[in-house]
């Protein structure tokens, strides 16, 4: 296990998930989160919207750091060739995403910034996930009981959806979650 003790980290994350693999790897941290408008250049490359939009959270709370802080911010996104499909507005919406990675494979892009007040560094882990078919009914089942309004791709891997409906992942399972924890691990021992 690395030792941080003598970072004071802060998450600028409020996904619960997020914050559950980051204590679950046994890391002390607090929770600070700003509003910023999560928009990108449309031209943008899709490998590097999540990073970009990552820099965006860490640089929103820049003003709260001092020299023994640690900020880490993220951001995931779903894409099917270079279309990203976002968090959804609604039920037609989450249906409507749903429907378009049913039966496909679809990339989950995580982009992470790591920031102190001498340095800062970015990366990005890609996973391609693989679902099988679902059917109407099963896509209405898992927007009416999961209610996926805040998850980008509109499902979260770790719910009922994700057992029946992801047929593989070829890259990091807890990427798909929100957090690339392994490559976290190994950029935070660089760091």
């Amino acid at each position: 296990m690395i030792n941080l003790d003598h970072y004071e980290i802060i998450l600028a994350s409020q996904s619960p998930r997020r914050q559950q693999l980051l204590k679950d790897m046994g890391f002390k941290f607090k929770v600070i989160v700003t509003d910023v408008d999560e928009i990108y250049p449309q031209e943008m490359p899709v490998l590097e919207i999540p990073v970009y939009l990552a820099e965006i959270k860490a640089n929103a709370i820049a003003n709260e750091l001092k020299e023994n802080t640690l900020i880490l911010a993220a951001d995931t996104i779903v894409t099917i060739g270079n279309k990203v499909l976002g968090k959804p507005r609604d039920e037609a919406d989450a249906f409507d995403i749903l429907q378009k990675i049913s039966g496909r494979m679809h990339k989950v892009i995580t982009g992470v910034c790591l920031k102190t007040s001498l340095k800062q560094k970015s990366f990005f882990a890609e996973s391609n996930v693989y679902f099988r078919h679902l059917s109407d009914e099963e896509l209405n089942y898992y927007i009416t009981n999961y209610k996926p309004f805040d998850k980008a791709g509109a499902y979260g891997v770790q719910e009922w959806i994700g057992y029946v409906g992801i047929e593989r992942i070829e890259g990091s399972y807890f990427n798909v979650m929100g957090l690339p924890t392994q490559m976290l691990y190994k950029e935070l021992i660089n760091f």
